[in-house]
């Protein structure tokens, strides 16, 4: 009884209904998403909707329209991030058949790397911890720390550069 009345309780505060949850999970689907990946990407457009009333922006005119559009988004995200992940394994790989370094060389690199890092600024030091050790894309860089998404691309050219330039400073590549 008391699970049935929670569950309900759960459904009334679901901002999808099944049919507009059926609807995000084809456009998914048909956007190339693969069938294990669907829960999570009509998850994400829960999250959406949700973050969207929390802060104090009006309701879509058209959730099950407004859904798809968000739907359709995370599509083309899920390939963007497949097309990359791909091209980094390529990269890899490349990089596994030329000679491995020594550890003393990883050792070296590691060192500079970390030395760079120390040497930027703490809002460029940020955003290339984020995009290339937590892996998250800009768009969530930025919601996250709640600038625009240039700012974000923008520091992170700059801290790439500024990185570069040590590396190459100190001869370590």
């Amino acid at each position: 009884m008391l699970r049935r009345k929670a569950r309900r309780a759960q459904e009334d505060d679901d901002p999808l209904d099944a049919a507009q949850e059926r609807r995000v999970r084809a456009v998914l689907a048909l956007g190339g998403v693969p069938q294990a990946d669907l829960p999570d990407g009509v998850q994400q457009v829960r999250l959406r909707l949700l973050e969207r009333a929390a802060s104090g922006r009006e309701a879509p005119r058209d959730v099950s329209a407004w859904a798809a559009v968000v739907a359709s988004n995370l599509a083309m995200d899920w390939h963007r991030a497949r097309r990359r992940q791909e091209r980094l394994g390529e990269r890899l790989a490349a990089l596994r058949r030329q000679e491995h370094p020594s550890g003393e060389d990883t050792s070296v690199l590691s060192l500079a790397v970390a030395q760079g890092l120390d040497e930027l600024p703490d809002s460029q030091r940020q955003v290339l911890v984020l995009r290339f050790y937590a892996d998250l894309p800009v768009r969530s860089i930025a919601d996250e720390l709640g600038i625009p998404e240039g700012t974000v691309k923008s520091r992170l050219h700059t801290a790439v550069r500024a990185l570069r330039v040590r590396l190459h400073q100190n001869e370590v590549v």
